[in-house]
């Protein structure tokens, strides 16, 4: 498991494109037969990935986590960004298509994962969160999630957010997560953009062609960076941060949240004359 400690807003306007890279890009995830895991110490949220083309693939906590197993002391949402696959949590096994999510709640045990067919493999998203009570297990279909459609090809920023786990859908200790796909035309999303002192945040961007990249903005809105990012790439987003991005071509993102609060409408939002 690879260690990201946090950085202050204070350091990160000195840092270079490449220290901005090893600080905040995951870009090694989806490893055939490997699981991937980077834990941040931003809210200690654990981002990774799980890709089982000819084996199963079998989840451990590690040294790191200092636990008798993953969950022990943790939550986990998963979204599947490849083709059918199955997770399997102690004995019950569960079909996951294409763009299925999965909640899994602490305590769960012996967890693996595997794919239907190695020439069109699953591939799971990974977000993980400390938890303090376990909800129940769910399988979640993203036609019963709810969906919101947002901005317009004339803002070049038409898209529909579907939200996986939130309250009142799906219960969690404190991860939310969800998926925005980007409409034909449309290159920007989340903007105008906003922060969440109370919540920090992971893009991971993919439906993206090979020489396609979206140019991930971060940073204070006084103090703004950017990350160039490739098909199935991920990047770590501190409270203090904006995240918005724009593309070369429409793409897809999934966005998982942890902190203070579940309150996805709970934003401070930036006025586009103070960006910098």
């Amino acid at each position: 498991m690879e260690l990201r400690t946090a950085a202050s807003p204070k350091d990160v306007k000195h840092y270079t494109t490449d220290r901005l890279r090893e600080e905040f890009l995951i870009d090694d995830l989806f490893k055939v037969n490997e699981i991937k895991l980077v834990y941040s110490h931003i809210d200690r949220i654990i981002t990774g990935s799980a890709v089982p083309v000819n084996q199963e693939l079998k989840l451990t906590a590690g040294d790191e986590l200092r636990a008798e197993y993953f969950l022990q002391r943790r939550e986990m949402g998963i979204i599947n960004i490849g083709g059918k696959g199955t997770i399997t949590i102690d004995g019950t096994v569960n079909e996951l298509e294409h763009k299925d999510g999965m909640y899994i709640g602490m305590g769960s045990k012996d967890i693996s994962f595997a794919s239907v067919d190695a020439t069109n493999p699953a591939k799971f998203y990974i977000n993980s969160a400390p938890a303090h009570t376990t909800y129940p297990t769910v399988l979640i279909k993203p036609e019963n999630c709810v969906n919101v459609e947002l901005g317009s090809l004339e803002g070049s920023n038409h898209r529909v957010i579907c939200k996986y786990i939130l309250p009142g859908q799906v219960e969690s200790c404190q991860l939310v997560m969800g998926m925005t796909q980007l409409k034909p035309g449309s290159v920007w999303n989340t903007m105008p953009c906003h922060t969440h002192d109370r919540r920090m945040e992971v893009y991971l961007y993919f439906d993206m062609q090979e020489n396609d990249m979206v140019f991930h903005y971060m940073g204070e809105p006084t103090e703004t960076r950017h990350i160039v990012m490739r098909n199935e790439q991920a990047v770590i987003s501190p409270s203090w941060s904006i995240h918005s991005g724009c593309g070369t071509k429409a793409y897809t993102f999934i966005w998982g949240m942890v902190g203070e609060n579940q309150d996805f409408d709970d934003m401070d939002a930036c006025d586009l004359k103070d960006l910098r």
